[in-house]
């Protein structure tokens, strides 16, 4: 709405005056609470805030943990075909390539099995170094607020 030099609109009416109206006594009251939930707001974002820091930095050490595992691995079952190969190569005889591709995926299958395992580890202290922060603040600013 357009206000004119005069006080009034552009219709020519008067605009209230709002600096003449007071406050009733029960709104300070409910001023105070207001402010009082606007710091229990504030306290629980700083929180969350710090939780998500920790669960970040936890997050960051244990991801790169498993990227490193992952690469270690990847670097076993390379070494182990390429031994694979070498062998195969040397192989005299159907009957010797046959006992080498067995005993080969005998290997596979139990460094996989170990692999797996070794992984899932690292996929379970991942998960709980990264909801420990966050249960812990969530809990701490929960209580505050309550």
């Amino acid at each position: 709405m357009k206000v004119t030099a005069n006080g009034t609109n552009v219709f020519g009416m008067p605009l209230p005056d709002f600096s003449k109206i007071a406050l009733p006594a029960t709104n300070e009251h409910v001023l105070a609470r207001t402010r009082e939930g606007f710091e229990k707001v504030k306290s629980a974002s700083v929180g969350m805030t710090e939780a998500l820091r920790e669960t970040y930095s936890s997050n960051a050490k244990s991801a790169t943990d498993y990227g490193l595992k992952i690469f270690e691995l990847s670097s076993a079952n390379a070494a182990s075909t390429l031994d694979f190969m070498i062998h195969l190569c040397g192989s005299k005889s159907a009957t010797d390539v046959l006992t080498l591709s067995a005993e080969q995926t005998r290997k596979a299958f139990v460094a996989a099995s170990d692999q797996n395992r070794e992984l899932w580890t690292l996929t379970q202290k991942l998960a709980a170094e990264t909801g420990e922060p966050i249960r812990k603040h969530f809990n701490k600013v929960f209580h505050q607020t309550g």
